[in-house]
């Protein structure tokens, strides 16, 4: 379990980064995670 795959654009995450950044683990990239989080707004 190194990296994760972003199910919305598909890039590949490094896993312990991703956590580090997100809080959380998420299937999308920090990106992605940001963006869906500021919709909800």
């Amino acid at each position: 379990m190194g990296t994760i795959i972003c199910q919305k654009c598909q890039k590949v995450i490094d896993y312990f980064e991703h956590i580090k950044v997100t809080k959380v683990y998420s299937n999308q990239c920090e990106c992605c995670h940001k963006e869906k989080n500021n919709s909800n707004a």
